[in-house]
């Protein structure tokens, strides 16, 4: 099942139902990949908060037409920094954060006044598809769901000096430089912080055990050093590796 924030999957079934005449609990739970008992509740607390569905558990449920969630009130710049920062996200991250980003997009077009959705839609900030990015040989979503959860995560890694070792690192932050994605975490190997390339990566694989914040090890500790990322960043020593 998806991991799905409550706010957001009563946002997605409004969606859902205007997008349809009648809607079966059924659709939305398996859409939205929760149980229909999850559903049924959802529903009728949407009817408690005001907003205008009719229909019962097992025939369908019909949202009045002319409902509409109140406008998002955007300036233009704000528009932009959206839009932006979503179409360098669907340019330069995994497959998984492009989706999200595209699917951000999408909802608050969804929501805001017309104009402000033709601005949007128009607006000329480009993020370049065509660009060079040093390759990765593992699943990001993979890493930042390490990061999202507290897991350890296992490789075996080649240093700038061609040095081959086997890391067990808890991940505290990743961070891009042109053409390279770089991982901050406390290395388990040197008890200590180090940074990472990810594209000289192997094997990498996730620690299901979750690691517990401990003082001197955090990602708050790790940006207390002075140029910890600049000394970490392609063509640098330092921390690396």
């Amino acid at each position: 099942m998806r991991n799905v924030r409550r706010a957001d999957r009563l946002f997605e079934i409004i969606q859902f139902m205007r997008r349809k005449d009648v809607v079966r609990a059924r659709d939305l739970s398996e859409a939205l990949e929760v149980s229909e008992r999850t559903i049924y509740r959802d529903i009728q607390d949407l009817i408690t908060s005001g907003v205008p569905i009719e229909g019962e558990a097992g025939i369908g449920y019909v949202l009045k037409a002319g409902f509409d969630l109140p406008p998002l009130m955007f300036k233009e710049q704000e528009i932009e920094a959206l839009v932006l920062g979503a179409r360098i996200i669907e340019s330069w991250a995994d497959a998984e954060l492009a989706t999200a980003a595209t699917d951000v997009i999408a909802k608050i077009e969804a929501v805001i006044p017309d104009r402000l959705r033709g601005y949007m839609a128009n607006t000329a900030l480009l993020a370049p598809t065509s660009h060079y990015m040093e390759p990765i040989g593992f699943d990001l979503a993979e890493l930042r769901r390490a990061l999202r959860n507290q897991l350890k995560v296992h490789f075996a890694y080649r240093n700038v000096y061609g040095l081959d070792s086997v890391r067990t690192v808890r991940p505290l932050s990743l961070a891009y430089f042109g053409p390279v994605w770089m991982l901050a975490a406390w290395c388990e190997l040197r008890n200590d912080f180090r940074t990472f390339r990810l594209d000289r990566i192997e094997n990498f694989g996730l620690r299901e055990d979750r690691f517990r914040q401990e003082p001197g090890k955090t990602l708050h500790d790790f940006l207390k050093r002075p140029q910890t990322w600049t000394r970490g960043a392609p063509g640098a020593a330092g921390l690396t590796g």
